[in-house]
């Protein structure tokens, strides 16, 4: 039983499996639209350069894309950047940049950048970011090989080439953040919000 209380359907504006599980397992039904925006012109037309702000405007702009096909009803957006200092890092495209990426990370602590949005009829009602700071281990060339063998093309599905609730868990020294933010979805955040808009029953 879903304690979704809208009059109209949920939409979540992503086909992000680990966002979708996340929303599942808070008792929550929704249809999954994801949006059809570029989001690399998105970000080099903002003029933005901070991860967060970044993050904030894609999942504004996927939310309000998706919220334009569905009148009245409550869409939700998200966006992830992943920052080592001031260098901001995309999905990779295959298993060479997957490498790189890996290589440039390995020892160091980085930050992912996690933003939620809630649209409506052309309008953000909500929006919120959280961050979370994650120290990967150093690993050698021939460990790097081994995850990559071991992973498979799942690592082009995720910034940073890892995804911690799978393997990835394996690169890492300590994680310093809550759970949702890692796999995306400011999860408590946007809970709140939308009690207080009487759409949830718990």
């Amino acid at each position: 039983m879903s304690i979704w209380r809208g009059q109209l359907p949920l939409i979540l504006a992503s086909q992000s499996r680990a966002r979708k599980m996340l929303l599942e397992n808070a008792g929550l039904t929704f249809e999954a639209l994801p949006a059809d925006i570029d989001e690399r012109a998105v970000q080099a037309n903002s003029g933005l350069s901070a991860p967060g702000e970044i993050a904030s405007l894609l999942a504004q702009e996927k939310a309000l894309f998706v919220a334009a096909q569905k009148p009245g009803q409550y869409v939700i957006g998200a966006d992830q950047m992943l920052a080592l200092g001031s260098r901001m890092f995309s999905k990779p495209a295959g298993r060479t940049q997957a490498a790189e990426q890996l290589t440039a990370l390995a020892g160091n602590t980085h930050k992912l950048h996690s933003a939620v949005a809630v649209a409506r009829d052309g309008k953000i009602l909500f929006s919120d970011v959280s961050v979370a700071r994650m120290t990967m281990r150093k690993l050698t060339e021939s460990a790097i090989n081994a995850y990559l063998d071991q992973a498979g093309n799942a690592v082009t599905t995720s910034v940073g080439a890892y995804q911690l609730e799978g393997l990835g868990v394996h690169l890492f020294d300590r994680i310093e953040g809550d759970h949702f933010t890692i796999l995306g979805l400011p999860l408590l955040s946007l809970l709140a919000f939308l009690r207080g808009e009487k759409l949830l029953t718990v």
